[in-house]
């Protein structure tokens, strides 16, 4: 006779506990009402947003202007790349070598040049009723990734269909979604005591309730009433097996473990956020993850480090912007170099889609001051790198004019460019999703994907 010993039914109180685990901020009820709206053909497509916070100067990345006056043109060199006609920045000389794999959209525009509303409309692709100049202001309406999710759901291995990386941006919400269609936030990857999210039940759970799963499943069924999940699972069995198989299968957990990378490629990325980020987010979007975001705002913490809004004492910092950005572009290169030939190497550059840019970029003429040298908001033209994603790679899209100050030719703007996200997700922008209200919201208002990437 076995030695096993049949623990019983779970009773409520065990059963509501199991309920209240949580997934980086996702309850089981939460988990479960991510059930699948898409069709059984969606696409096993992924997009990883590199997201440069304050908005990253487009004179110091990817559109120097040599010949512009002093007064405007950076203090960095142009560097010509394996694309004939394609320079970027001096110190980007690992994108460089790579150029072929990547190409870039100069000729990105918008009117606003707030962090919060500018960051709302490049990650909704909808203006905001009323702008507010402090930017405290929270979305309307739910970002791409949490469009994502409502549409997508989770993928068959029972990875989050949204994960934000280290944390979510401030600026936007799920809204009328709900929050179970906001990100899975990962925490700090470089952090000493980063550790992958675990899916298992807490330690003070009997392990003995796991055996029997089809059990346990019966037992969702008997309580989705208590549980106020009611209609939600209706004919929904398959759903029950992900939600349940997301808190017992190691698999979902495995795809947040970086340290089982090899150390070498580890140290290739770079141990910082930016280089361990951008790993994670390559191991979450090959376990199919459909929306990875990366808060690009500084490598590492420290005096010498700023993030993007590169205006006059950025951070309490005084001095020269260039002296800040010397030592944060090449954070950049390294983590987004190696993550791009990763990609390449593993042969998911059709599979995953890579995105970095910015809420806007920065006015082409230098302020200065007795504090310091800068550049302030500048919405009017700024670049987007993409890569991947089954698109047209080693080319520059639209131009600007010699100073940088607006397009002069195919001019783009954020709508374009999620519309070029959408189609690689395979979700039609066309289409509306209902709010609060009953209303029809689009998911784009307007915009077309990027022709000459397609």
């Amino acid at each position: 006779m076995s030695g096993n010993v049949c623990s019983g039914p779970l009773n409520r109180r065990e059963f509501m506990r199991i309920g209240s685990l949580s997934l980086g901020g996702l309850t089981l009820s939460q988990i479960m009402a991510l059930r699948s709206e898409a069709s059984p053909q969606k696409p096993d497509t992924s997009v990883i947003l590199l997201y440069l916070h304050g908005g990253a100067s487009q004179l110091e990345t990817y559109d120097l202007k040599p010949d512009a006056p002093s007064d405007y043109r950076s203090v960095f060199q142009p560097i010509s790349t394996n694309v004939p006609g394609m320079d970027i920045c001096e110190l980007f000389p690992k994108q460089a070598k790579i150029a072929d794999k990547f190409s870039l959209v100069r000729s990105l525009h918008h009117d606003v040049g707030i962090h919060s509303d500018g960051g709302i409309i490049v990650l909704t692709g909808k203006r905001p009723s009323k702008l507010d100049p402090t930017s405290q202001s929270k979305s309307e309406h739910p970002d791409f990734g949490s469009i994502t999710s409502k549409v997508r759901g989770m993928s068959a291995a029972g990875t989050p269909p949204y994960v934000s990386i280290p944390s979510k941006f401030y600026m936007v919400k799920p809204t009328y979604l709900g929050m179970h269609h906001g990100p899975f936030e990962s925490s700090e990857p470089s952090a000493k005591n980063y550790r992958p999210p675990s899916l298992k039940l807490n330690a003070g759970m009997d392990g003995k309730h796991l055996l029997e799963r089809r059990h346990l499943l019966n037992q969702f069924d008997r309580l989705r009433n208590d549980l106020d999940l009611s209609g939600d699972l209706e004919g929904s069995e398959k759903f029950r097996n992900l939600a349940f198989q997301m808190l017992t299968s190691p698999e979902a957990a495995k795809s947040f473990d970086i340290a089982l990378e090899d150390d070498q490629l580890r140290e290739r990325y770079g141990r910082n956020m930016w280089g361990q980020g951008c790993l994670l987010a390559r191991r979450l979007a090959e376990a199919g993850c459909g929306v990875v975001s990366l808060y690009f705002n500084t490598p590492k913490i420290g005096q010498e480090f700023t993030n993007w809004d590169d205006h006059i004492m950025n951070a309490s910092r005084p001095g020269h912007f260039a002296k800040y950005m010397q030592v944060r572009l090449p954070y950049m290169d390294q983590a987004l170099s190696t993550l791009i030939e990763d990609i390449h190497e593993r042969n998911l550059d059709k599979k995953i889609m890579v995105v970095a840019v910015g809420e806007f970029g920065r006015t082409p003429r230098l302020s200065s001051n007795n504090s310091g040298t800068g550049r302030n908001h500048w919405p009017e033209a700024y670049t987007a790198l993409f890569s991947g994603g089954n698109l047209k790679m080693g080319q520059v899209v639209g131009a600007t004019n010699s100073k940088a100050e607006f397009p002069t030719h195919s001019p783009y703007t954020p709508q374009d460019m999620l519309a070029t996200i959408y189609r690689h997700l395979g979700i039609d922008y066309n289409k509306s999703i209902v709010d609060h209200q009953g209303r029809p919201i689009p998911i784009l208002p307007h915009g077309k994907p990027i022709s000459e990437l397609i």
